[in-house]
């Protein structure tokens, strides 16, 4: 089921609720083991069969929870089976096939196994579990009720693209009997922020994937596309990923918000970063603390030097890259990003400390922002391309390795010496490719920029109301824009999520599955 189908949107959330807030009115106990059958339910709807999948992960991690909090002498040897257990569960789904294939060409072996289906959302409940593992190990969490690990796990807003959840979060919410009042003040939050993320998918992500799919399609067949036809695909893949991940990660905290409930941020405008650091701060930011506390720094983080520091940063970007998917630009994606950060980092430690701390400039901002969106684009283009060959052709296109083909409706505007100026540079006029057939299409990327650039976020409009469980206070947005357009329970805020919550549900001509589902 997902969220953005009418048979969740008037169906199981409105049963869900109900039966949730009569059943917290009787007892807590039975609210919660209501929400966790829903949470089942909504997983089964996907396919009935790894239902059991997931219980039985649930119930194993579950008992070497107890173990490592009731073993005093073989914590440690629990813990490594616990961890290696559901990592080869994980390994055995997501890259199984993967591997055999590999080894099947570059061994000359004879490997065949049937395909492996992924199972939707494996690598959150998976990491989920993790994290509460390590974390009962170092005395931060212990869980002794079963309906509440059980809640915990499958609790529906995270269970299929995250956040990746710490147990420290929700049972201290859960545990609380407010959460299971109804309060119209989470219901008018929640509904907000529910129907900017369906807006978010729907409208904007859904628009702009039908400029991005037949472009990357059109490289994979093999055909050589123009430079801008080129970075009009990349840009608006680049769109297309931001807005439905952000449209998600709205959708689950709008919805969790309905159950009282505040799960953590994970995404923060991070088009708007001014370095690559800074944007893995605000992109997926619950995977990346998680890479950042239970790899990179298990790694050694930055305790052994500037060249093992960079070495960490490489591997955990490099497995960070093939969490996202088996595939060999997943890996290429993964080790871009480490190269990023190992330049940023080196960067940072040449440049006099002074310049480091000093504020920058807008202009210096500006230009931070674009270089470093320009670095992500290209990573993108690797992470959407069905193969290396497909992204390598897109990126000489990008390159102008191609040449440089303009509108011809420009050339008319150009003399006829700088026509064969041009034209000694490899640049020419015609067509210019598909995205330009479309009439919308140039108007789509510069709206996309201006949405991501100008605008406030959706917890910066809320941030009177702490939306998220782990706020954020942005600092590179106009705080005055910010104030004017800052949520409030108003009739003309009222409207306008009528409005947008309309517009989303009308927009449901077919439900698209959100991007980070395959992950």
């Amino acid at each position: 089921m997902l969220f953005n189908s009418l048979e969740f949107i008037f169906l199981f959330l409105p049963i869900t609720l109900a039966g949730f807030f009569m059943l917290g009115r009787i007892r807590q106990d039975f609210a919660a083991a209501w929400l966790a059958i829903a949470s089942l339910i909504f997983y089964a709807w996907w396919s009935p069969l790894y239902v059991a999948l997931l219980l039985a992960s649930i119930v194993c991690n579950y008992f070497f929870g107890l173990r490592i909090s009731h073993d005093n002498r073989r914590r440690q040897f629990w813990l490594v089976v616990a961890v290696a257990a559901n990592l080869m569960a994980l390994c055995y789904f997501k890259y199984a096939n993967f591997f055999v294939d590999n080894a099947r060409i570059l061994l000359g072996l004879d490997w065949h196994i049937a395909n492996i289906v992924l199972p939707l959302g494996i690598s959150f409940f998976t990491f989920t579990q993790i994290a509460f593992l390590v974390d009962t190990y170092q005395g931060k969490a212990s869980e002794y009720n079963p309906i509440h690990y059980v809640l915990f796990v499958t609790y529906f807003p995270h269970l299929i693209a995250g956040p990746v959840l710490h147990h420290k979060q929700m049972m201290p919410q859960f545990a609380q009997p407010e959460t299971y009042r109804i309060s119209n003040a989470n219901i008018a939050i929640g509904l907000t922020i529910f129907a900017i993320g369906l807006f978010k998918k729907v409208v904007l992500a859904d628009g702009v994937a039908v400029y991005a799919t037949p472009i990357f399609a059109a490289a994979e067949y093999g055909k050589t596309l123009t430079m801008i036809e080129a970075w009009g695909g990349a840009l608006c893949y680049t769109f297309q990923l931001y807005f439905d991940f952000s449209g998600y990660s709205d959708m689950a905290i709008g919805l969790s918000r309905l159950f009282n409930i505040k799960l953590p941020l994970n995404f923060d405008s991070p088009y708007k970063a001014t370095n690559i650091i800074e944007f893995w701060r605000r992109w997926h930011m619950t995977l990346s603390e998680f890479l950042r506390d239970y790899l990179y720094i298990a790694l050694g983080g930055n305790r052994h030097g500037a060249v093992r520091r960079y070495i960490n940063l490489a591997i955990t970007m490099l497995l960070g890259g093939l969490w996202h998917g088996a595939g060999w630009t997943f890996v290429i994606w993964g080790a871009l990003h480490g190269f990023y950060l190992v330049i940023n980092h080196f960067w940072r430690a040449i440049l006099p400390r002074r310049i480091v701390a000093k504020p920058s400039t807008l202009l210096g901002r500006s230009m931070g922002i674009v270089v470093t969106f320009v670095a992500v684009v290209i990573g993108w283009v690797f992470f959407r391309a069905a193969n290396f060959s497909t992204a390598l052709s897109i990126l000489q296109s990008m390159l102008g390795i191609n040449g440089i083909m303009l509108p011809g409706a420009l050339a008319g505007f150009v003399n006829v010496e700088w026509h064969s100026a041009l034209a000694n540079l490899g640049v020419s006029f015609g067509d210019v490719g598909s995205l330009f057939k479309r009439p919308n299409g140039p108007l789509w990327i510069l709206g996309s920029l201006a949405f991501v650039w100008l605008l406030p976020n959706t917890q910066e409009l809320l941030r009177n109301y702490e939306p998220a469980w782990n706020p954020v206070r942005s600092t590179n947005s106009d705080s005055r824009s910010c104030s004017m357009l800052a949520w409030k329970p108003h009739g003309y805020w009222a409207l306008a999520t009528g409005v947008i919550l309309a517009w989303g549900v009308l927009g449901i001509s077919r439900v698209s599955e959100f991007l980070y589902f395959q992950f």
